[in-house]
């Protein structure tokens, strides 16, 4: 995660061990977003301040699931989003990575 005044830039994050193999995508997501949503907390925001996602996903046919666990997350807020399918991530067990663009008027804390 970087911070640059106002904007907060979250990396491709995907689910952790042990939430990862045998994982679904819709539970390797959620385990994505949650790991999101504490980076933003720690920058001084939250999922409401988030204006754009991007998701990669290795199979296509996961995207009604990922989507259904983005939605879940940002029901409150509906952030430009992006999935696109990827030949592999990182790791041969994720099926999912997620980055997320946020803006707030928050002010760091120290």
């Amino acid at each position: 995660m970087v911070r640059v005044g106002d904007q907060i830039h979250v990396a491709g994050t995907c689910a952790q061990p042990p939430n990862v193999e045998g994982v679904d995508a819709y539970g390797q997501a959620v385990d994505a977003l949650r790991i999101i949503d504490e980076a933003l907390d720690d920058a001084g925001s939250s999922l409401l301040d988030v204006v754009r996602t991007r998701i990669y996903v290795i199979d296509i046919n996961d995207a009604d699931a990922v989507l259904r666990a983005h939605g879940d997350a940002f029901a409150a807020v509906r952030p430009a989003a992006t999935l696109v399918q990827v030949a592999a991530l990182i790791d041969p067990l994720l099926r999912v990575e997620i980055e997320a663009y946020a803006v707030t008027t928050e002010l760091p804390t120290a």
